[in-house]
C-alpha cells in the first residue's frame, strides 16, 4: 500500500486509522514527491516509527535536528516527537515506514522494564540506523519483512510480526544509549506543540505575533527564538507556508475559486496570496488548479 498524504489533525497530529484488524500495526510504502504538499508536513504521533529508505536520500527533521538518511539505512523516530521529511537532492525519495504503539513493541509484562524508559528519554528523539553496522542490518531487515507479511499475510504472520517487533526493539535498546530525562526539554517540546496547535485551528484568521506567543506562555522574543531554532523560520513565516499547505487541498476541489481560497485560508490579499503561492510552488494558484483537474480528466 502507498500512502501519498499525511492526514494530520488541527493539533499537528498524524490521524493513523489504518491499523490491521488484529495487530495495533500499519506499515505503508511512501514516495515523498507523490505527496500532495511534495513532502511530509510537520507532523506527531504517539507511535514508535521505523523508516527504511529503498531508493533516494531522505532529509528528516526530528524536533531541531536535521538528518539525511540514506538508501538502504533507517530512521527510529521516538513517540510524541515532532518531524518531518522531504526528498533529498532531487533523489525522488521511497521508503517504507512503519508505525507500532510503543504498548504493542514487545509484551505488556516487559513494557516498564524496556520500553518505557527509552519512549520518555528526553535526549532520545530520534536514531539512525546504519545498513553497515549488524544491529542496523537486523532492524531494517525485520522492519522490511514486517511490511512484506502485511501485505501478503501468509498463514501465522501475526505472529512472525511479533517476533521481529521484539527483533527490532532488542537491537535498538542494545546499543547503550545513556538515557536522559530532562523536565525543561520537556516543556520546551511542550511549548512548541501548543504554538503550532494555535496556528492549526486559527491560520484562517489574523494572527499575531503576541497570539502565537502567548499559546506557547512566551515572550515575542522568546516565541521568534523558538521557531528559529525548531524550524529555521519566524513564527509568521510558518503562518504563510502553513496557509499555503491549506490552499493546496482547497485548490483541489473543481468549484474552488483562487479569490475564495486566499481569504479562507487566511490571507487578506488576493495578490499577496497568488505571490507567496508561486514563491512556494514555482506556479501560479490558478496554474497549480488547473494541472490538477487535468491530471483529473486525463
Amino acid at each position: 500500500m502507498e500512502m501519498n498524504e499525511v492526514i494530520i489533525d488541527e493539533n499537528l497530529k498524524e490521524s493513523i486509522d489504518l491499523w490491521t484488524f488484529m495487530l495495533p500495526i500499519i506499515s505503508h510504502r511512501t514516495t515523498i514527491r507523490k505527496n500532495i504538499h511534495g513532502y511530509m508536513p510537520l507532523h506527531w504521533h504517539d507511535e514508535l516509527q521505523f523508516v527504511v529508505i529503498i531508493q533516494g536520500e531522505a532529509r528528516f527533521q526530528v524536533n531541531e535536528e536535521a538528518i539525511i538518511v540514506q538508501e538502504g539505512d533507517g530512521l527510529f523516530i521516538n513517540s510524541g516527537c515532532l518531524h518531518m521529511a522531504e526528498d533529498g537532492n532531487g533523489s525522488n525519495c521511497v521508503y517504507i515506514c512503519l508505525n507500532v504503539p510503543a504498548q504493542s513493541i514487545i509484551s505488556r509484562e516487559l513494557y516498564t522494564a524496556y520500553v518505557a524508559p527509552y519512549v520518555q528519554a528526553t535526549n532520545l528523539p530520534y536514531v539512525l540506523i546504519p545498513s553497515s553496522e549488524m544491529w542496523g542490518q537486523n532492524i531494517i531487515e525485520a522492519t522490511l519483512n514486517i511490511h512484506q507479511c502485511l501485505e501478503e499475510q501468509p498463514p501465522y504472520y501475526e505472529m512472525d510480526i511479533t517476533t521481529k517487533l521484539t527483533v527490532i526493539w532488542k537491537n535498538l535498546i542494545t546499543n547503550g544509549f545513556p538515557l536522559e530525562y530532562d523536565q525543561s526539554a520537556m516543556i520546551k517540546n511542550q511549548r512548541m506543540k501548543a504554538m503550532l496547535q494555535w496556528i492549526h485551528l486559527h491560520y484562517g484568521e489574523n494572527i499575531r505575533l503576541d497570539d502565537i506567543a502567548k499559546a506557547g506562555q512566551l515572550s515575542r522574543s522568546e516565541c521568534c527564538r523558538y521557531f528559529k531554532r525548531t524550524l529555521k523560520m519566524t513564527p509568521l513565516q510558518y503562518v504563510t507556508d502553513y496557509r499555503i499547505q491549506k490552499s493546496v487541498t482547497l485548490l483541489q476541489q473543481p468549484e474552488s475559486n483562487v479569490t475564495d481560497v486566499a481569504y479562507q485560508v487566511g490571507f487578506n490579499s488576493t495578490s499577496y496570496f497568488i505571490d507567496q503561492f508561486r514563491k512556494a510552488m514555482n506556479m501560479t494558484p490558478l496554474r497549480y488548479k488547473k494541472s490538477k483537474l487535468e491530471r483529473l480528466i486525463d
